[in-house]
């Protein structure tokens, strides 16, 4: 004889009550009523409740959010895509995950307010305790190997300390010659500042910190008398565009690439078009673009919900079919075009129109 199922263990009485809830609230379902009352027991949208907020310098902060029940966890060094709603319009950005063990599920996240950052000014500025976000789950490639190295170097610039914190906030115990060289303008500018120096009492870190304002960028021949022994480590880096850039060429010219692992806020942008009308076939709307800007930035200040994850390195999140028109690729020049219908597929994060373009949104 077959077992009795879960389903076949419920009372008749409850079955019949949950079918009649079906028909009384279609074409909405009951657990989308639940939903309203507990956010996140959905099985089918991830949202986060914001615990508690502690700001770490005068424009950053730390957010600790509650992930709904279907949160899959993370690996130290990931991120996650935070959904919030502001004027109307949900705009989702990717921030590292930078809490270390809990055992209350919580998880948190370190946001920089950047100058016409919309989204980051809000979650620094105007998120409160209590409050409800949408969430993605957990991704990245920036974590540590399962064979730990025997020597690390870590370098990180401004807000490029998010996915290292998290990394040694699991990991520093277990690792045994770990040298950090942070840069930041200041010293009130360094994102967990007492903590890193508290790492480096403790022995997990040789800590290095540059202040950008007095010492200038860090120039990666430098690193010969600052970390003799870099060739010899593998390396994290995480930072500005600029700063990657160098670290990659300079590890390029020492035949080391393979010992470079780096996560890319934005691509640099560097050659402006020369401007023109996106039309998205989608919604039926047009933007003037100027030619020295993104239609990716331009398009989210005007309020369109684009598809990105730019922002952390999450490549080709803002692709797009390109239908007809032209654009301009702002790190190169090169002008990418397309005939009624081809859909040719472009990275709305570093191209700027060239003339008139229809895309499909």
């Amino acid at each position: 004889m077959t077992p009795p199922t879960q389903e076949d263990r419920v009372p008749a009485w409850r079955h019949h009550a949950f079918r009649i809830a079906r028909a009384a609230t279609t074409p909405l379902l009951p657990e989308d009523y639940v939903d309203l009352f507990n956010p996140l027991r959905s099985r089918t949208h991830l949202r986060g409740r914001v615990v508690a907020l502690e700001r770490e310098t005068s424009d950053a902060m730390t957010v600790l959010i509650r992930p709904g029940r279907t949160w899959r966890d993370h690996r130290p060094g990931q991120y996650t895509r935070i959904g919030v709603d502001i004027d109307g319009v949900r705009m989702w950005r990717a921030y590292s995950i930078t809490s270390g063990p809990r055992t209350d599920g919580c998880i948190s996240i370190t946001v920089k307010a950047i100058t016409g950052g919309t989204v980051s000014t809000h979650l620094v500025r105007i998120l409160r305790p209590g409050q409800v976000i949408q969430m993605e789950q957990a991704d990245g490639e920036f974590v540590l190997p399962k064979v730990l190295p025997a020597k690390m170097l870590l370098l990180t610039g401004g807000s490029g300390i998010t996915p290292v914190m998290g990394i040694l906030r699991h990991a520093a115990t277990d690792l045994d010659d770990v040298v950090l060289l942070h840069s930041a303008p200041r010293p009130e500018d360094v994102i967990f500042a007492d903590e890193l120096r508290d790492l480096a009492a403790g022995g997990h870190v040789r800590l290095l910190q540059r202040h950008t304002d007095t010492d200038g960028m860090l120039n990666p021949a430098e690193l010969d008398a600052l970390v003799p022994d870099w060739r010899d480590r593998e390396t994290f880096a995480c930072g500005p565009a600029g700063m990657l850039e160098a670290l990659e060429a300079h590890w390029h010219e020492a035949g080391l690439v393979h010992q470079l692992h780096s996560e890319r806020f934005r691509p640099a942008l560097t050659e402006p078009g020369e401007g023109g009308t996106v039309y998205f076939t989608g919604l039926d709307r047009e933007l003037e673009c100027d030619g020295a800007r993104p239609i990716l930035d331009v398009a989210e200040d005007e309020g369109v919900i684009m598809p990105s994850g730019c922002r952390m390195g999450i490549c080709y999140g803002c692709v797009l079919p390109l239908r007809e028109g032209a654009v301009r690729d702002l790190r190169t020049g090169e002008v990418t075009t397309a005939s009624p219908g081809d859909g040719v597929l472009i990275q709305t994060c570093i191209s700027s129109a060239a003339g008139r373009c229809d895309l499909d949104l």
